[in-house]
């Protein structure tokens, strides 16, 4: 049952044999030998790629489920259930992930020792079940899942510029001003279109902007924003330094839309490893009073 799941989820035999570790001819032939098992066929092999037959589709369905028991059958042996122990596999935005999560993975290794941890940082999401991840941060609103989500906080986005910039163009007093003014976007919480709400009725609209530099990176956007390229629109813990220090100034705050909600999520299966219940508990806090502190 590993095998096939393997086999489905890596896409060829090449690569589930190189992630089990196991010889592509023996591989080959375990999964032959099942197929012989059951008296039916369960992939459609080819030198380029694998495809699921009817019966293959409702066989891996119903493994995946049995497997998912398997394992928690041997937490439960292997007490992860009453002794905080094993391995937890977290994901999380890359740059929230370094400011915020993982000095906080750091403190948890300290309290548990016999947990490990394995830390994905990626501005993908990575999918909880089939990237085998225990835990992630989702900043945003969640789409309709059987995912347990709790919440930690919330995340404002700004917009904001270098005071010199300031200075020379003048302060926009309305967001259609920024038609006007220097700008600097790149692919997150910015987009060609800035999204605002008038602070009279709540409505939302947008703002063309015409960028002056377009950035793939937030952290390109703020450097940017700092040398005077023109006025960014980021997430506020990607500049909450430069808000401190002065090197820029937030601008608009009326306008802002709604702050967006930050979540610890994990797949909704059985009980709770402990190890995965302690750093919910250890973690959640810890965010709570991180993300209160940027406001």
């Amino acid at each position: 049952m590993s095998i096939v799941l393997q086999t489905v989820e890596k896409g060829s035999l090449t690569a589930a044999a190189k992630a089990l570790n196991m010889p592509l001819p023996t591989l080959s032939r375990k999964l032959s030998d099942l197929e012989a098992y059951l008296g039916t066929k369960l992939l459609q092999r080819s030198t380029r790629k694998l495809a699921l037959t009817d019966a293959g589709q409702s066989y891996v369905a119903s493994i995946k489920r049995i497997m998912e028991e398997i394992e928690e059958v041997e937490r439960a042996a292997s007490s992860e259930y009453t002794t905080p122990r094993g391995e937890l596999v977290l994901t999380a935005p890359l740059l929230f992930g370094q400011m915020y999560i993982l000095p906080i993975v750091t403190d948890f290794l300290a309290a548990y020792p016999e947990i490990n941890v394995r830390l994905l940082l990626s501005d993908r999401n990575l999918h909880l079940y089939d990237d085998h991840v225990d835990m992630a941060v989702r900043l945003g609103d969640l789409p309709e899942s059987s995912m347990i989500a709790t919440r930690v906080g919330t995340m404002d986005t700004v917009v904001c510029a270098a005071p010199d910039l300031l200075a020379a163009h003048g302060v926009p007093k309305h967001p259609k001003d920024l038609q006007r003014l220097p700008c600097v976007i790149f692919t997150g919480p910015s987009s060609a279109i800035w999204s605002f709400r008038n602070p009279a009725n709540k409505r939302e609209f947008g703002v063309d902007i015409v960028p002056r530099l377009s950035v793939t990176a937030a952290e390109s956007a703020v450097q940017a924003a700092v040398r005077r390229t023109g006025l960014t629109r980021v997430y506020r813990y990607h500049c909450a330094d430069e808000l401190r220090s002065g090197r820029l100034v937030q601008v608009l705050q009326e306008f802002d839309v709604e702050p967006i909600p930050v979540h610890l999520v994990h797949a909704a299966r059985g009980q709770l490893p402990l190890k995965m219940r302690v750093f919910l508990d250890f973690a959640a806090s810890q965010l709570r009073s991180a993300l209160s502190k940027l406001g």
